[in-house]
């Protein structure tokens, strides 16, 4: 083999490599992202069914209820204009309550239900997550639009 080939073998063998490298950097980090729906999204059948995603609103008033394991609550998540119901198991953060934003992560059962693998709540009476103020804006608005018609 001439130095000329070996030289473009070895050119071709490098832009392979690092071509499957790319390609496997870009499907981890794919895989590993999750995207944020507000109520109103997940209504309208944007959020995915399939997949996991973030659910983000306001705990709705008077929703929660617990199970007699202790562990398993049930609550709604609003956005003031949809309303999505959320199951999780385990332990709630201490700043969780009804009427506070919060932020919940996980995927739809065959039942329907929004079954949560992490639930955040918000750290100070100041704070909210942008993206659930956001949606929160946008179904105000969407619902002053409509001459207040929910």
């Amino acid at each position: 083999m001439k130095q000329r080939h070996k030289r473009l073998a070895f050119v071709i063998g490098g832009l392979s490599a690092i071509t499957v490298i790319a390609v496997l950097l870009l499907n981890a980090f794919n895989s590993n992202m999750v995207f944020f729906f507000s109520p109103s999204d997940v209504v309208a059948n944007k959020a995915p069914k399939d997949s996991s995603f973030r659910l983000g609103g306001l705990v709705q008033d008077g929703s929660l209820e617990r199970e007699d394991d202790g562990l398993t609550v049930h609550f709604v998540v609003t956005d003031n204009a949809e309303n999505v119901k959320v199951v999780y198991k385990g332990i709630l953060p201490d700043l969780f309550r009804e009427g506070q934003g919060v932020v919940t992560q996980g995927r739809f059962n065959a039942a329907g239900d929004f079954v949560a693998t992490e639930v955040l709540a918000k750290h100070d009476e100041n704070y909210m997550p942008p993206e659930v103020a956001e949606a929160l804006e946008k179904a105000k608005q969407a619902q002053e639009s409509n001459g207040g018609a929910i």
